[in-house]
């Protein structure tokens, strides 16, 4: 079974940054593309960024473009996303996902693994 691992989630104060990691663990998952997504409360579970696993090629929710990056590091089987210039409208917990097979980036439905989420706060 493949599961996924979240870390570096915290409080941080506006304006600052985190770096979340997703981390793979358990048998071989053939990954099309990983994705953040964020759930605040009372709120749906909304696309942040996504990744093709294979060429690179990166995706980004207009209200994190310039703030956040999103990465991967292919012999580590893990993903990362940078986020600067944190703000209140930020505080969510952040989930990670695995694609298997092309599909629609933005859309939750398309992701087969997720992890447990991280919960990230930032205080104004």
């Amino acid at each position: 079974q493949v599961q996924l691992v979240e870390s570096g989630g915290g409080l941080v104060q506006a304006g600052g940054s985190l770096r979340l990691s997703c981390a793979t663990s358990g048998r071989t998952f053939s990954r099309y593309a990983m994705g953040w997504f964020r759930q605040a409360p009372g709120k749906e579970r909304d696309f942040v960024a996504a990744v093709n696993w294979n060429y690179g090629s990166t995706y980004y929710a207009e209200s994190v473009k310039g703030r956040f990056i999103i990465s991967r590091d292919y012999a580590k089987i893990t993903v990362y996303l940078q986020m600067n210039s944190l703000k209140p409208e930020d505080t969510a917990v952040y989930y990670c996902a695995a694609m298997s097979r092309s599909g629609n980036y933005f859309e939750a439905y398309q992701f087969d693994v997720w992890g447990r989420g991280t919960q990230v706060t930032v205080s104004s």
